[in-house]
């Protein structure tokens, strides 16, 4: 029970990494504000979450929304006047289509949600963090950071590659408030995020590059699972993680080290 007492917030906390990573602060003792936009799944991590004993407070809105992340979080300081940790993780894939056929309205949509809400999120944690200190992890991406022969990902990666830029440039700002900031960069894992992937014509920006058989080393190709990066959240944000800050991690089994 390493983060009894404490207060979470997860965004993107109805599936995949969200969920996961939910449910892991919880059985570690804090109590979790569940941000996504569709509460029928929330109510269903939050049921999860009670059932350890735990607190969950559901918030089913747009992380990209000023309006509605600020009253979210004027809510949460009504209710528990403080926030602890937050696990930025909420984002979408977007469209994947060589650059000339990318729509503005395409590349605006991934911009806002990954980035936009990104920083929604840190700036109103802020204000909530600083009187105790605190803890932010922002899910980045292997795309962007170490891997760029995604196809057609233009959008997706340089939303990831500023995702880790802002990390960075937040841990030295924010640690004279004791407040660290780091950045997963997960490869492939098991989630739901690929089916809302919108690909077009994709192999036209395709470059060459060719990969050992199996191209996750470590696993023999398998995937990793949302609980191998809840529990790397997990420590990240505990006390054993204490000096550890503006430090991406890759959690991929070397897929990203290929090429």
């Amino acid at each position: 029970m390493e983060l009894e007492g404490r207060i979470a917030m997860v965004t993107g906390a109805g599936s995949g990494l969200g969920e996961a990573t939910a449910l892991k602060l919880a059985e570690e003792g804090a109590d979790v504000v569940l941000v996504s936009r569709s509460r029928d799944e929330l109510e269903t991590v939050a049921a999860g979450i009670e059932a350890m004993g735990r607190l969950a407070m559901i918030a089913d809105c747009d992380i990209s929304d000023d309006k509605a992340m600020k009253a979210l979080f004027s809510k949460v300081r009504e209710r528990f006047g403080r926030l602890d940790i937050l696990f930025a993780n909420a984002g979408v894939n977007g469209v994947w289509a060589p650059i000339e056929e990318l729509k503005p309205e395409e590349w605006d949509k991934t911009i806002a949600v990954n980035l936009r809400g990104t920083y929604l999120s840190i700036h109103y944690a802020v204000p909530l963090m600083k009187a105790n200190g605190g803890a932010i992890v922002i899910t980045s991406s292997i795309n962007g950071t170490r891997t760029f022969t995604t196809a057609g990902a233009s959008a997706y990666s340089t939303t990831k590659a500023g995702q880790l830029a802002l990390g960075q440039m937040l841990a030295l700002e924010l640690a004279e408030h004791r407040i660290r900031v780091n950045v997963v960069c997960p490869g492939a894992i098991e989630s739901e995020i690929d089916e809302n992937t919108e690909r077009r014509n994709t192999e036209d920006a395709e470059v060459p590059a060719e990969f050992p058989e199996g191209d996750i080393p470590l696993t023999k190709g398998k995937p990793g699972a949302s609980e191998d990066v809840a529990d790397l959240v997990a420590f990240l944000v505990s006390d054993r993680a204490k000096h550890i800050t503006g430090t991406p991690v890759w959690i991929d089994g070397a897929q990203s080290l290929l090429v």
